[in-house]
């Protein structure tokens, strides 16, 4: 059962995280508009970083300029990788050690990727100025607080509940 469920779990997780990566490349040119549609905070929570601080032009020009550096030193989905699951997942015989070898080093760069969107997220954040910092905090604090409504009506979520058995 586990098998079938990183069969799959991880095709998905690789593409919600290269929609993540989407929506953080255009969450900076996004953020300014009222009328960009929501998104959920369950499905990409960083992308609503900088959800209702007012920027000037100078920070989003700065900040746009950053997701582009990111943008440009890493692609969000190894199609490779993909081909490569596929092709252990129609072998004749299933190699759990390869399927597993395979997994670990997609996890690997994608925590690497993790890793590099933090540092620009942070970078993003100093050139917010302490008046917009404090703004950053109190709707980050506003979300965690819905996040744990959230998870307190719903203690254990149906993934959670697949990939235990």
């Amino acid at each position: 059962m586990r098998n079938v469920t990183a069969v799959v779990a991880v095709p998905a997780l690789i593409l919600s995280f290269s929609a993540a990566w989407a929506a953080d490349v255009t969450t900076t040119d996004e953020m300014h508009q009222e009328d960009a549609a929501p998104r959920s905070m369950t499905q990409v929570p960083q992308t609503h970083m900088f959800d209702g601080i007012n920027l000037t032009e100078q920070q989003r020009q700065q900040m746009r300029d950053l997701m582009q550096q990111a943008r440009h030193e890493r692609s969000p989905i190894s199609i490779n990788d993909l081909e490569q699951l596929h092709e252990l997942i129609i072998a004749e015989k299933f190699d759990e050690t390869a399927y597993k070898a395979k997994l670990d080093s997609i996890a690997q760069a994608e925590v690497a990727w993790q890793v590099d969107m933090a540092r620009v997220r942070n970078q993003m954040y100093h050139l917010l100025t302490p008046g917009q910092q404090g703004v950053l905090n109190q709707k980050h604090q506003q979300r965690m607080n819905q996040m744990r409504q959230l998870t307190d009506m719903h203690p254990s979520s149906s993934l959670h509940a697949v990939s235990s058995k």
